[in-house]
């Protein structure tokens, strides 16, 4: 019995400790991912607008996203070879005047335009083409309008609107040096600039807290 007992206990130190071992992993994952950003944005002499510009230029349409790619994401060979990761880029989504849709990713150091792949997302076409229908602020306007708050490292239309409220909106992300990512939501109609709270409270809670918080809220009938 009492050996069951010591058994027990081992194998539930080793659960926990393996998952507070896996929790500081996914910090430490998350800081490097952050601290790559930090680089990747302080190293693009191309801003998003510009990368927007730029891809516009190559590919005609209409720019539905942005995004600075520090390279970082693509996979490793499992000798630990990183020969075949991709170069940092701008990728820009581009939706032309004929539907087709397009990556294009351009340099952030240059401006240059590294190259192009049609992409299949005939599904949000007609989405996004209704969500921008009679607006004013396109994607480097709206990169724009969020620059005063930080680098922006990405913009994206979102088409369905907050939390499906069917008000499109461009979200922009930035990071001031120091400061940990801002999401912003860019009225497409106006170009006012606010602070997607939601979003960041999203972003940073874990998600039992989340579920504590919803649990917290219901009342006893005591």
């Amino acid at each position: 019995m009492k050996r069951n007992i010591v058994i027990a206990a081992v194998t539930a130190a080793a659960l926990i400790g393996g998952g507070t071992a896996t929790a500081l992993a996914t910090t430490a994952d998350d800081d490097r991912r952050e601290a790559s950003e930090d680089s990747g944005a302080a190293a693009a002499k191309v801003t998003a607008a510009g990368a927007v510009a730029s891809a516009l230029a190559d590919t005609p349409g209409t720019a539905v996203a942005a995004e600075l790619d520090d390279g970082d994401d693509a996979s490793d060979d499992d000798d630990g070879d990183d020969g075949g990761r991709e170069r940092a880029a701008w990728e820009v989504d581009v939706l032309s005047g004929g539907g087709t849709w397009h990556s294009v990713r351009v340099d952030p150091a240059t401006g240059k335009v590294l190259g192009s792949e049609r992409d299949d997302d005939e599904d949000e076409t007609a989405e996004v083409r209704a969500a921008l229908k009679g607006t004013s602020v396109d994607a480097a306007e709206a990169a724009k309008a969020a620059a005063r708050h930080g680098t922006v490292l990405s913009v994206e239309l979102d088409e369905d609107g907050h939390h499906g409220d069917g008000k499109p909106a461009w979200e922009v992300e930035t990071r001031a040096a120091g400061k940990d990512g801002q999401d912003w939501r860019v009225d497409p109609g106006t170009g006012k600039v606010t602070a997607d709270r939601a979003q960041d409270a999203q972003g940073s809670q874990d998600p039992d807290d989340a579920d504590d918080a919803d649990d917290s809220g219901t009342s006893d009938d005591d």
